[in-house]
């Protein structure tokens, strides 16, 4: 594990690198969501057990966005934060730092946003994209005072707090909500969350926040995402309907869509068995795999008798989706793991071989 600060156009950004430093397979490059860093948003999911093959194979590196890592000092009054833009910028100086030729991005929330923006304006760079709790919907008048009128009632914490996780963790007080609530009351640099908050409510109270990446499918494909891209929002959580909508804006021969039961807010903290095993399938069906051809034919078909239903987590499958809605069938449009177009009749759970195929792209399962 190394640390590095990297200076920007916009500030100075500080970045955890782990793995082997090999650049002839993408990085796998994450940044958190507001209200957490790097180490309280990744940790759980990276280090666990199963996810050790991927960071023995690639160069994992954690950004934390300006004054966010542990142990920041607090900005000065008046200090001018980075807007949500130019964070997605700075992106690009990492890359430059560490001579990247091309990266995998995971984003969380505000985080999402950023490597979503930053593959707008980078697509040769960007290979893949997983975005879990992305949220590209302005907000409208009504929205903006109900905000308004929050954060006048409650502290700076229960508004990440309630950012951050669903209202059912939140009434139950879970140990998950109970150790970032006191994580971030007793943060010496809240006033830096505060500033990354703040810039991240303009944006979604900006009708600006509309990405040309999530417009729909008629506009030119220059315009849209051109890597396959991976996306994960927990039930119940604050923007499950965001993340649902934002499936349907983008290209489904090249999207993949997870919804996980019992995951709550923090999918990779609550459930990060099931995201390593999504994760995993999505970098092999980008051709990223230690598995000879052989045993990635096996796994491939392992995968279709699994309690995930996943036939292939490919570059261009949409056959990931779980939706809650009762769509029993569909056909699907996909790739093998080795690379083949294959055309393919998918069944969710508890469908049978009579029924009508669904006009959808995608399979929809319930977990």
């Amino acid at each position: 594990t190394f640390e590095h600060e990297i200076e920007t156009p916009h500030g100075l950004l500080h970045v955890t690198l782990h793995g082997t430093g090999i650049t002839r397979r993408p990085a796998i490059l994450t940044f958190h969501d507001v209200g957490t860093d790097s180490k309280s948003c990744f940790t759980t999911f990276f280090k666990f057990h199963e996810m050790e093959e991927i960071v023995k194979n690639f160069t994992v590196v954690h950004i934390d966005a300006p004054g966010q890592e542990e142990g920041a000092a607090p900005y000065p009054a008046g200090y001018q934060y980075a807007s949500m833009d130019q964070l997605a910028e700075m992106i690009k100086s990492v890359v430059q730092y560490f001579n990247f030729r091309s990266v995998i991005g995971v984003g969380v929330g505000a985080g999402a946003y950023v490597m979503a923006k930053f593959t707008m304006d980078n697509p040769h760079t960007v290979e893949g994209l997983v975005l879990i709790n992305i949220d590209p919907n302005a907000r409208g008048w009504m929205e903006w005072a109900a905000q308004k009128i929050s954060l006048l009632a409650s502290c700076l914490a229960e508004q990440l707090i309630c950012h951050l996780f669903s209202q059912k963790e939140i009434t139950g007080n879970t140990d998950l909500v109970q150790s970032h609530r006191e994580r971030i009351s007793n943060a010496p640099n809240l006033v830096n969350m505060e500033l990354f908050w703040k810039i991240f409510l303009i944006l979604l109270f900006s009708h600006s926040l509309i990405l040309s990446f999530f417009l729909p499918l008629s506009r030119p494909l220059s315009l849209c995402a051109r890597c396959p891209v991976m996306l994960v929002v927990g039930d119940h959580a604050p923007y499950e309907e965001a993340v649902v909508e934002c499936n349907c804006k983008l290209d489904p021969t090249s999207t993949s869509f997870l919804k996980m039961a019992d995951a709550g807010g923090m999918p990779q903290l609550n459930q990060p068995s099931k995201l390593t095993e999504a994760f995993k399938y999505f970098i092999q069906g980008m051709g990223y795999s230690k598995e000879p051809k052989a045993r990635r034919s096996v796994l491939y078909l392992s995968a279709l008798s699994s309690s995930f239903c996943f036939p292939s987590f490919s570059v261009a499958s949409s056959c990931m989706t779980r939706l809650s809605r009762s769509r029993t069938t569909s056909l699907s449009s996909s790739y093998s793991i080795d690379g083949s177009r294959s055309r393919s009749r998918t069944l969710s759970q508890g469908s049978q071989d009579n029924l009508p195929p669904s006009p959808s792209n995608t399979m929809e399962v319930s977990c």
